[in-house]
């Protein structure tokens, strides 16, 4: 009891100090904290100081999202929290994949995956955390059908949220091709002759062989003529001026009018379209639909990191950040207002069904990533 009475003496002692301005923050806190760990104390000054020491890796893509997320989420906060965030970016979810493989236990902490496919794979490696829901209460505002995918891949647990969602659909040039032309040819429109050196796409496995099978007038997620996919794929790359890599890189071939036509992400578009661009954008039969989660590596903070995905998914953060990077959030239409410039994003469902999406069926993707990966690579070098 002694000690404990002296303990608080002591930290009481600091605050004055500090108060007094006698210490920096940085000394005050160090000090508050050393005498925690040396006590086995947690005090709320104890705590602000664990923070202090405190980061969590957050990985996502790049560009107009990593600058709503750090301006919306991260810097506030780290503001409320004292915990910093560090965020890095990747072109591509292979890309970052090889990244974690090659890691440490607890390098990297989040990640802003794209698809339920993802999500399966990380889990299948080894890779899944488990989550502790009552940490993060802002799930209630979550569109049910986003975190229900998951819970069977993670025996009933989950290991990411759902933040937002989008499509792969076709972007156009307006100058050169009329909005009736795109909808009447759709995906055909990224194989037509006619536009040789002025095409371009993602060079991502999936995306090439999706709109190969939509090409090819077959159902993306069941294709059975994977001759006629393969063709369509290299008559694509053959009229291509390039494969892009990042999300900047498309915005840029656009902006710059180096193409007139490739599949794009829906909420790159609209930022180009609110800069002023005259881009067309339509989503084909079949197109590309997609949810993102943030999803938390084994070994990571989990409590910190718990923390920060209940902040982001706050209705306020949530909705900022979605203004940001153009892409409408994982919150539910039917519990949350998302104010006015959500319900005109591409891909937007009122309903909060996304009935109207086609979403890759992971266990058809995985169960072919092996082979179709290794055909793609060979086909993008020319074979």
């Amino acid at each position: 009891m002694t000690r404990k009475i002296d303990n608080t003496t002591r930290y009481e002692r600091l605050r004055d100090r500090y108060m007094n301005g006698d210490l920096d923050r940085r000394s005050f806190l160090g000090l508050i904290g050393a005498a925690g760990l040396a006590y086995g104390v947690q005090t709320p000054f104890a705590r602000e100081a664990m923070a202090a020491t405190q980061q969590v890796r957050f990985d996502g893509w790049g560009g107009v999202v990593s600058e709503a997320f750090r301006k919306h989420a991260f810097d506030p906060y780290t503001a409320k929290t004292g915990i910093k965030v560090v965020d890095g970016t990747f072109g591509g979810g292979d890309e970052y994949l090889s990244r974690v493989k090659a890691s440490q236990p607890g390098e990297y902490n989040i990640a802003h995956l794209s698809g339920v496919f993802d999500y399966a794979r990380y889990a299948n490696l080894g890779f899944a955390s488990e989550l502790n829901e009552a940490n993060i209460p802002n799930l209630e505002f979550v569109i049910p059908k986003l975190i229900d995918v998951y819970r069977p891949i993670t025996g009933g647990k989950i290991s990411c949220v759902p933040y937002d969602y989008g499509t792969t659909g076709i972007a156009y040039n307006r100058k050169h091709i009329s909005d009736e032309e795109a909808k009447q040819k759709g995906a055909k429109l990224l194989i037509d002759a006619a536009y040789k050196g002025k095409i371009a796409g993602w060079s991502d496995w999936r995306t090439r062989i999706w709109y190969g099978a939509l090409q090819t007038g077959q159902d993306p997620n069941a294709a059975t003529d994977m001759d006629a996919v393969w063709e369509a794929v290299r008559t694509h790359r053959d009229l291509s001026l390039k494969y892009w890599t990042s999300g900047a890189e498309l915005m840029s071939l656009l902006a710059e009018e180096e193409i007139y036509a490739t599949e794009a992400w829906s909420g790159r578009i609209y930022t180009l379209q609110e800069q002023g661009h005259d881009i067309g954008y339509i989503d084909p039969p079949n197109g590309f639909g997609w949810q993102e989660c943030l999803f938390v590596l084994k070994g990571s903070p989990m409590e910190a990191c718990e923390e920060l995905l209940n902040f982001m998914l706050a209705p306020e953060t949530s909705i900022a950040v979605a203004e940001g990077q153009n892409y409408p959030p994982a919150l539910d239409p039917s519990k949350v207002d998302l104010r006015q410039k959500i319900p005109t994003l591409p891909a937007f469902d009122p309903s909060g069904t996304l009935s109207g999406l086609t979403f890759a069926d992971p266990g058809y993707w995985n169960s072919h990533e092996a082979e179709w990966s290794k055909t793609f690579g060979r086909v993008q070098k020319g074979y």
